[in-house]
């Protein structure tokens, strides 16, 4: 479990926070921001002024990394880009979260070392993590300046016949559904959002399309929503082109591989992040994923 409770103790009466910069290395902002989180505690009970004071035992939630050997896509200096299988998170959904891509990064290569950007729990593919303060800024700067040029791969239902751009503004909102869900829906009033996409390859025998995606905006669930507008749902996705009931079963944790693959065609959702192109520090990296991903698609089509 990367987050445990561990005792502690000031000798003398002090800043809380100052004591978690000169015993554990923290940054002054970094140890009020987790103060303000509840991770520290004094008689049991959470300290909830960032300037509060220790003195004696008190207790401290420690987030510790650990590792199930994901071995680094590519090792740079300033980055480094692992190949996230679908399933590991990003980040830990809460405290009893018991393993997230956060953990292999900060076990191997330290406390400063961040991911700089998202892509969802079951999306395979090209993660970039920053190994230090310095480039976790520049890096997400480029993502904000959209100066990352990124590929996807997806298999999705039906033949995809031509190239196409999607421009289709989308809309964070909560379903009308009486169990209230955070979806994403194109809709008049939402962010303006761009995807290009290019066929690769149909395959008759299972009338699905691989599709190379580049999205030219950054917003969540945007390959999946953009592909399901157009009729073309990601095979495997089991939230977009889904029942309300199926939807709730997947988020609830109640539908079954079979039930999944009969509603959706696939295990998982099949999309993967597959290439980044960016320029840092006056180099330009082009970085492309090892996965034969069509080999991974068959893996998980029940056809």
């Amino acid at each position: 479990m990367p987050f445990v409770l561990k005792k502690m103790f000031a000798h003398k009466k002090q800043k809380a926070f100052l004591y978690l910069i000169q015993e554990l290395g923290y940054t002054q902002k970094e140890a009020q921001r987790l103060i303000a989180k509840g991770r520290l505690k004094v008689n049991g009970e959470v300290m909830s002024r960032t300037a509060g004071e220790i003195e004696g035992e008190f207790e401290f939630i420690y987030f510790e990394p650990l590792t199930k050997g994901l071995i680094p896509h590519a090792v740079y200096n300033e980055f480094v880009v692992f190949d996230k299988p679908s399933g590991l998170l990003i980040h830990p959904q809460n405290r009893n979260t018991p393993y997230s891509l956060i953990d292999e990064l900060k076990k191997q290569f330290g406390r400063d070392a961040n991911i700089t950007h998202r892509i969802d729990q079951e999306t395979s593919g090209l993660v970039l993590c920053a190994r230090n303060k310095k480039s976790e800024r520049d890096i997400k700067i480029m993502f904000q300046e959209r100066d990352m040029k990124k590929k996807y791969l997806a298999m999705v239902h039906g033949e995809f016949k031509d190239s196409l751009c999607v421009e289709a503004p989308l809309l964070r909102a909560e379903d009308e559904s009486a169990i209230v869900r955070m979806i994403v829906k194109v809709h008049s009033e939402g962010k303006a959002s761009k995807t290009d996409f290019k066929p690769l390859k149909y395959f008759p025998h299972a009338n699905m399309t691989l599709v190379e995606c580049s999205p030219l905006t950054g917003r969540q669930h945007q390959i999946r929503v953009h592909l399901f507008h157009v009729k073309h749902p990601i095979v495997g996705d089991p939230i977009y082109g889904q029942s309300e009931e199926n939807i709730i079963k997947f988020l609830d944790r109640e539908l079954d591989s079979n039930e999944r693959v009969k509603n959706s065609g696939a295990r998982r959702l099949l999309l993967h992040a597959n290439e980044l192109e960016f320029e840092l520090y006056n180099h330009i990296y082009t970085i492309k994923s090892d996965v034969d991903f069509e080999k991974v698609c068959f893996e998980n089509i029940h056809l």
